[in-house]
């Protein structure tokens, strides 16, 4: 691996923290897309390689600053690492078998779709 895609991944992984821990979000949204655009990964080997990342508790320091400041609903939160446990495990085994090329656009269309509702909702 050249210093290039070293430098890349690194600046690819402080956008996702950047984003994930100002906004709640940076896997699929940052980490994703870059890794198909700049660094010519398949759909499958990006949404691996994201949720590999998102496995470990890189979001401990993020959780720890909005625990300080109360915007943290415990019970929920757990009742919620439950839900994405088994719908983890079920939407992969799901996506394994689709081809890259369609995952690849459900994919978008799913962000396009959550976007607009945000933008216009009020």
């Amino acid at each position: 691996m050249s210093i290039a895609h070293l430098v890349l991944l690194m600046l690819i992984g402080l956008t996702a923290g950047f984003v994930g821990g100002a906004l709640g979000l940076g896997g699929g949204i940052i980490i994703v897309p870059a890794l198909i655009y700049l660094l010519n990964f398949t759909q499958h080997e990006a949404q691996g390689t994201s949720l590999m990342v998102l496995l470990f508790p890189v979001g401990i320091f993020a959780v720890v600053n909005y625990y300080r400041a109360g915007f943290i609903d415990w019970k929920l939160a757990l009742l919620l690492m439950i839900g994405v446990v088994i719908g983890s495990y079920f939407g992969s085994k799901f996506s394994i078998n689709i081809p890259a090329a369609t995952l690849q656009k459900i994919f978008g269309f799913f962000i396009i779709l959550l976007g607009i509702k945000m933008v216009l909702e009020r």
